[in-house]
């Protein structure tokens, strides 16, 4: 398989993690289990490299099983929460734990040929930077709650994030059930868990994280991953993708 990640525009920095592409250029289906990041994507699914379907994920609370049969290629966006807002200005929380098959034309991705990677997402990036500059002003609490959330993995309480962006932990709620489908501590705790990954992978089988005990710790993941730490890290025949093409930071 061939699995790659590419870095968005610095002034998308807020709205996109990153582009990423998956190939299988193998002979036979590949299986995979898909593990809750935080973040949404735009899947653009292809067949011998002819696009065939275009979804859009909501938030993933649990873990997901994905085949890719052979021949087919991938091609995602992954989004940050305030590219709902602001960038496919649309709920998501309609399909949390599925997706919603787009328009075959949606931003005119059908006309994109998509053998030279750079030159896709050079034209995703003029796209979104579009959208942006049509749009009036970034909601300064909306993008201080997620910078917090992103920079403290969700570690901290919803008061304290509250008192931070002097936004009331009811609006906060409110509005992430209302665009994301999920309380704001549901949120977190994906965040938490998805921090931990790297230590697992590293064999650390009790993160850093702040957990109360090990054994919530366990209970946590077993609720959105299925799994426990032992089997994440053992990772039997490179299951869980995203532990698998994690790289140090």
């Amino acid at each position: 398989m061939i699995y790659k990640e590419f870095q968005p525009d610095k002034l998308l920095t807020d709205f996109v993690k990153n582009y990423w592409w998956f190939d299988n250029s193998t002979t036979q289906q590949l299986d995979f289990t898909i593990l809750p990041d935080g973040c949404f994507d735009l899947i653009i699914s292809l067949d011998n490299y002819q696009q065939d379907e275009i979804s859009l994920t909501g938030l993933w609370t649990k873990q997901v099983e994905v085949s890719i049969e052979p021949n087919r290629q991938l091609f995602g966006v992954r989004f940050k929460l305030l590219a709902v807002d602001y960038i496919l200005q649309q709920n998501i929380s309609a399909f949390c734990d599925s997706e919603q098959i787009k328009e075959i034309d949606f931003w005119k991705l059908d006309k994109t040929t998509f053998t030279d990677l750079e030159n896709v997402t050079a034209k995703l990036n003029k796209i979104m930077l579009s959208i942006l500059g049509s749009k009036k002003g970034i909601d300064s609490r909306k993008q201080k709650l997620f910078n917090l959330l992103y920079q403290t993995n969700g570690e901290r309480t919803i008061e304290q994030y509250s008192q931070q962006v002097f936004w009331t932990s009811r609006q906060i709620n409110r509005y992430f059930k209302d665009r994301f489908g999920i309380p704001l501590k549901s949120y977190c705790k994906i965040l938490k868990l998805f921090a931990s990954f790297k230590h697992i992978k590293k064999g650390q089988l009790y993160p850093e994280q702040n957990y109360f005990d090990q054994s919530h710790f366990i209970k946590d993941l077993k609720q959105h991953t299925g799994n426990n730490p032992t089997e994440l890290f053992e990772n039997k025949n490179d299951r869980f993708l995203q532990l698998a093409t994690m790289t140090e930071k």
